[in-house]
């Protein structure tokens, strides 16, 4: 079965709709037309046109060559890649159903096909960085060929989704015909997810285990809190205990739970820290998981959102990065950072 990287939006933004409604969109603005019914590409690039007059022909080509293979190319049984903008997990489904046109749907949702998505997300950790690779091409729809995607996926799933063995890859990746490699379409990379890949990786390799506390609580303290971290074992119920003002004494006082392994978070355990927060008399509560929470757990936490704080991977990044520059020279050493500029690309 072929291979489909179909994103959610340009920031993820189409995520839940994707996964509430079991389907698929193109979510090209103002696309209103019947795409079966377009006998030749050329068709669609002026519908493209039609919609954005200023657009260059390479960049028409570009998104025909996106939208094209949803009516046409996409088969019934083909597999989804959904790599998630706001957990760190690939979501992994079958198509199950023929393209479908809804000329009164709401824009951009006039295109769809309906998705049998696996019961849990995949850890992005669980992909070797080949295949992350590809799924950080900078295209909305593509199909993912190269390294033998297809078959080993195929193995993954077989395998219950775990980790791939350098074995694996080498078994499959071996089976991979010099023909297919040729014939895979290039696709630009995002060069942002290709790093942030990157500082995940190191991350996961100089951090593990409880030594992930110890990068939360250096942010923390570059944030100006007062820090308590406790030692690796059993913790009491807390990480952390942070406090602002001098020596830690001021008004905000935060108990933080970290948990480093790649699974989901649950209710229950979140809930664990909630108890903690009342043992430690701490108002605020900080829960930071690595591997991401269950999709509950953030709306059923909704009503106590001026008390608990959810750190997601992509949290987590986003405040390292914010704070990088008052991290201790230690942490800067076992993670050293550059800040880089390059060329966005608007399509």
């Amino acid at each position: 079965m072929a291979v489909w990287l179909i994103r959610a939006g340009s920031q993820g933004q189409h995520e839940q709709k994707f996964l509430n409604e079991n389907r698929v969109y193109v979510t090209w603005d103002g696309l209103n037309q019947n795409l079966a019914k377009m006998t030749e590409r050329s068709q669609l690039i002026e519908a493209l046109g039609n919609n954005d007059p200023d657009a260059k022909p390479k960049k028409l080509m570009n998104h025909a060559s996106q939208v094209w293979p949803f009516a046409h190319g996409i088969q019934v049984g083909d597999r989804v890649i959904l790599p998630s903008k706001v957990q760190p997990v690939i979501y992994v489904g079958k198509i199950n159903s023929d393209y479908h046109y809804d000329p009164a749907g709401e824009d951009p949702f006039f295109h769809w096909r309906s998705v049998e998505w696996q019961p849990e997300p995949v850890p992005r950790s669980h992909f070797s960085q080949d295949l992350l690779y590809s799924f950080g091409a900078f295209m909305t729809i593509c199909r993912i060929k190269r390294n033998n995607a297809e078959e080993r996926i195929n193995a993954m799933e077989a395998n219950g989704w775990k980790v791939e063995t350098q074995k694996q890859i080498i078994k499959q990746t071996n089976q991979t015909s010099e023909v297919e490699d040729a014939n895979d379409e290039e696709a630009e990379s995002d060069l942002e997810e290709l790093g942030h890949n990157q500082i995940i990786k190191l991350i996961e390799a100089k951090f593990k285990g409880h030594r992930l506390t110890r990068l939360v609580t250096a942010i923390l303290t570059a944030q100006g809190y007062t820090c308590w971290q406790s030692p690796e074992g059993a913790d009491g119920g807390a990480d952390i205990l942070a406090g602002d003002g001098p020596m830690g004494f001021g008004n905000q006082r935060i108990c933080v739970e970290v948990k480093s392994g790649d699974g989901l978070v649950d209710r229950p355990t979140v809930d664990k820290l909630m108890g903690a927060m009342t043992k430690f008399n701490a108002p605020q509560g900080l829960f930071v998981a690595w591997g991401g929470f269950k999709s509950n757990v953030q709306k059923e936490l909704a009503s106590s959102f001026f008390r608990v704080r959810l750190w997601t991977q992509h949290d987590l990044l986003e405040q390292l990065f914010l704070n990088y520059e008052k991290l201790d020279d230690e942490i800067k050493a076992d993670l050293p950072l550059k800040r880089i500029w390059t060329v966005s690309t608007v399509d």
